[in-house]
């Protein structure tokens, strides 16, 4: 799905000059978008740069090298989280390479912008739709598809999904946290709270496991953020009425995942427990600690 990012914030870039021809791209990423701006980026002739830090799967690493990108891994996590690490790598690429090209997926307009498009395809597709529920990462799929939508449907229910442990809607930071592709250790200001009537969080048991249910219920084989979201959706749609349709996206494909959250050594390790996981949640009152 990032690759509608990738394509829109490099063309956006080259129309308005700030990519040049020969110029360069940097950026930092878990994986899906560092994919999206490889395929793209080197479609177009850029050198193009990814930050990368230890947790990235051993999938997107090939599949990075073998498109063209140069990998910059970092190695050791500093006091702003992996993510933050990483930004320092970013920085310290962008003084080495003047002129380089930073999409900035946290704080350019280009990012939800992009999913505009997504948002009229749903629309065109369903017609009308009562709820979107979706994860928050850099708040980019949620929040830009739920800014077109209420265009037309100003009564839209947006759910955000986040992982325990993420600052992203003033919780504290678990650097420590398995979770990929949603949640974050750094603010993003693409999400845009303004737009989302509910959040419901996951700790990383709970998101594997019903990871895990939709695989095994709905065959879809996704990563741990549409696993999340699919787990709130079930809930939603016990608590609106039957004729409602409730639109759910989910971002990831299983594939990057199949050492960790499809590998039952992987749950052994980190002493995770498989079981059903209710989609029925605690409600407590925004700025709660939510613990795991």
């Amino acid at each position: 799905m990032k690759d509608r990012v990738a394509l829109n914030s490099i063309l956006a870039a080259k129309e308005n000059g700030e990519l040049k021809d020969d110029g360069i791209i940097i950026e930092s990423s878990s994986g899906t978008l560092a994919i999206g701006l490889a395929l793209v980026g080197r479609t177009l002739r850029h050198e193009v740069h990814i930050v990368l830090d230890p947790r990235v799967d051993a999938l997107t690493l090939a599949k990075l090298r073998t498109l063209g990108a140069i990998v910059h891994m970092v190695e050791q996590m500093t006091e702003g989280g992996w993510q933050g690490t990483r930004r320092q790598k970013v920085l310290q690429l962008m003084e080495e390479h003047p002129g380089a090209f930073w999409p900035r997926q946290f704080t350019s307009i280009q990012n939800p912008l992009s999913y505009t498009q997504l948002a009229k395809e749903l629309l065109e597709d369903v017609n009308h739709i009562d709820a979107l529920v979706g994860p928050v990462g850099s708040g980019g799929s949620l929040c830009g598809s739920a800014r077109f939508l209420r265009k037309f449907l100003p009564d839209l229910l947006v759910v955000g999904v986040d992982a325990v442990g993420s600052i992203t809607f003033d919780q504290p930071d678990l650097k420590n946290r398995l979770q990929s592709g949603l949640g974050n250790s750094i603010i993003s200001e693409n999400v845009d709270k303004t737009l989302i009537d509910q959040v419901h969080w996951l700790n990383d048991e709970e998101a594997f496991n019903a990871t895990l249910q939709l695989a095994a219920s709905e065959q879809i084989f996704a990563g741990n953020s549409s696993g999340s979201a699919y787990l709130v959706a079930c809930w939603l749609s016990t608590q609106m009425p039957l004729e409602s349709t409730i639109a759910v996206i989910f971002p990831d494909r299983g594939d990057r995942y199949f050492r960790t959250i499809y590998n039952p050594d992987y749950w052994r390790d980190h002493n995770l427990t498989r079981r059903c996981i209710s989609p029925d949640p605690k409600e407590v009152p925004y700025g709660t600690i939510v613990k795991e």
